[in-house]
């Protein structure tokens, strides 16, 4: 440039002549990659471009992780397992103790039917057998629901009928046709009963 400030002939043509592509300061960012705004990028971390301790510490926590990982799904995996053998095991445990009470009472059926006398025999028979698995019911926690002389409850009675008269209050349970029960305070199955109707009562 002369100085003037004027450029000369030589250096506009040296200009025109030179590569688009070409930084005439110097290629600066030669080996380094850049992104589409031109801004250069830092390349990813290999064992070429990190320390060697460094590269092995980072790959031995890496297995570390991945191995304990594996582990723990073992776990997780041996745990289920043993619960779903745990819960059946303790299912027939309950469920053997159920029915080793009824086992006698079924040896005194068996004896009821081979065994030869009257009916009244027959019948006192019958009763004690049925005593006796009574208590086997009261051993496991299991209750007849209470029905007779005992005020509707639709929530353990179910009414399959009324009887109209007038001893008895209305909505009074005065026939069992089938005896309900509950295991501690859950219902197995609700009475089926007969219900007074009194038209007396009803009226006042």
């Amino acid at each position: 440039m002369s100085k003037t400030g004027k450029i000369s002939d030589e250096k506009i043509e040296e200009l025109q002549n030179a590569d688009p592509g070409s930084d005439p300061a110097g290629d600066l960012t030669t080996g380094v990659e850049a992104d589409s705004y031109g801004n250069p990028v830092e390349p990813p971390l290999t064992s070429a471009s990190v320390p060697q301790e460094e590269y092995e510490r980072v790959k031995t926590e890496r297995d570390q992780l991945v191995d304990r990982l594996a582990r723990l799904q073992a776990e997780f995996d041996n745990a289920r397992k043993r619960e779903t053998r745990e819960r059946a095991e303790f299912r027939d445990y309950a469920t053997g103790n159920a029915v080793e009470q009824f086992l006698p009472v079924l040896d005194n059926f068996q004896l009821a039917l081979s065994a030869s006398g009257s009916a009244e025999q027959l019948r006192g028979g019958v009763e004690l057998i049925i005593k006796q698995m009574e208590e086997a019911l009261r051993s496991l926690n299991v209750s007849p629901v209470e029905a007779v002389g005992q005020q509707f409850d639709p929530r353990v009675h179910e009414a399959l009928g009324t009887v109209e008269t007038d001893e008895v209050p209305d909505q009074q349970i005065v026939d069992e046709i089938r005896r309900g029960y509950r295991i501690r305070e859950r219902l197995l199955r609700p009475a089926m009963v007969r219900v007074a109707h009194n038209p007396k009562q009803k009226e006042a």
